[in-house]
């Protein structure tokens, strides 16, 4: 804004006075000369466009709509797609309580089992639960279980015949038929420290064995030779509340283990009798997610485990670690005099299985689910 003093103007002051205003009205001419090109140009695309549409051929306009229509169904059955069954994964179990026996296991009639069922549509409701786990929670870190689950079949038939696991295999972890006490040198370290506490629960409970042949809780198995009989405080993932009551303190100490499974069905804790002369058949565990801990109680000579053609013996108060998913066998070819070889097992998760796998891999396998 310019301040004019009242009164005549003086000659000398004219041209400073017109100067601005007449480059602020050729500059609002421009302005105005632009818009009215922009508005005019717009008008015209708008006109051209819709003459276009009116000239389109009308089979031309139907192929795009189609080809448009297609796209959006391709999206979005990308987006759900499910894995195709491949080679079938046993089924998810309901309960832990067996009633058969087969190659050296317990196992249960029922179609849910986790180990003797067999279901072709076991892949997709697997993958059903991985994403059920993403959507609740998150796709980070799932790219193992992932890929685990899309290419079980293959997975599980070309695997070598030294480690094929049974139900499940994670891809891309290391493989090894023993592991060191530092796998899980925390949870070694505290069962080795109570080694007296769970011997002297056991013992309690093998008193039993003088009035009947299999007292309430053990389990027989069947093995080609021998006897090999079980006491369950976790069996797939359950708690046995009527076992666990007998073994307090050993119960109360499978919670302060940091690794122990016992969320999903992979996940076992109980003490393995095996008396003189007994071989167990040559078998796979379920899973390689695990590693099998056994805490020596009773440990006569004669007694070896054989975990992928490697041969190791137990030492009492010591633990061994090893994975099951390799071809495994143990037998004890001690004398009677001997007695039987006395193990406590418990399963621990594979150290390289990260922190978010674990989560998700409860979730997907929790009991029946």
């Amino acid at each position: 804004m310019v301040w004019v003093p009242l009164g005549p103007p003086r000659s000398d002051c004219l041209p400073l006075l017109r100067t601005p205003n007449s480059n602020s009205l050729k500059m609002s001419l421009e302005w105005l000369v632009a818009w009215s090109w922009s508005l005019d140009g717009l008008r015209d695309c708008i006109a051209t466009g819709i003459q276009s549409v009116r000239d389109c051929d009308t089979t031309a306009v139907v192929t795009v709509a189609c080809l448009l229509v297609l796209f959006v169904w391709y999206c979005y059955h990308v987006g759900r797609e499910q894995p195709r069954p491949y080679a079938s994964v046993n089924a998810l179990m309901q309960g832990a309580d067996a009633n058969g026996l087969q190659n050296g296991f317990v196992y249960c009639q029922s179609p849910e089992c986790v180990r003797c069922a067999h279901n072709e549509g076991l892949n997709q409701k697997l993958y059903h639960n991985l994403q059920e786990y993403a959507k609740r929670y998150s796709w980070s870190g799932m790219g193992r279980i992932h890929k685990g689950i899309r290419e079980q079949g293959r997975y599980l038939n070309s695997r070598p015949s030294i480690q094929k696991p049974e139900v499940f295999f994670l891809p891309d972890l290391p493989t090894t038929p023993y592991f060191s006490r530092d796998a899980q040198k925390h949870d070694v370290e505290l069962l080795e420290r109570n080694f007296q506490t769970i011997l002297c629960e056991f013992e309690t409970l093998y008193k039993a064995f003088s009035n009947c042949s299999l007292p309430q809780g053990w389990k027989m198995n069947s093995t080609p030779s021998g006897e090999w009989v079980t006491f369950y405080l976790v069996n797939q993932g359950v708690c046995v509340p009527r076992n666990c009551r007998k073994c307090p303190r050993t119960y109360r100490l499978l919670g302060s283990l940091r690794t122990c499974i016992g969320n999903n069905v992979f996940g076992n804790a109980c003490i393995s009798v095996l008396s003189p002369g007994t071989v167990i058949t040559e078998h796979y565990g379920p899973t390689n997610i695990r590693i099998r801990c056994h805490l020596g109680l009773k440990t006569p000579s004669g007694c070896e485990l054989v975990v992928g053609g490697e041969p190791q013996c137990w030492a009492e108060g010591r633990c061994l670690l090893f994975d099951d998913s390799f071809l495994h066998t143990a037998f004890h070819e001690g004398s009677a005099e001997d007695g039987p070889r006395v193990v406590f097992m418990v399963d621990l998760w594979h150290p390289n299985v990260a922190a978010a796998e674990r989560q998700a891999l409860d979730f997907i396998f929790a009991p029946g689910r």
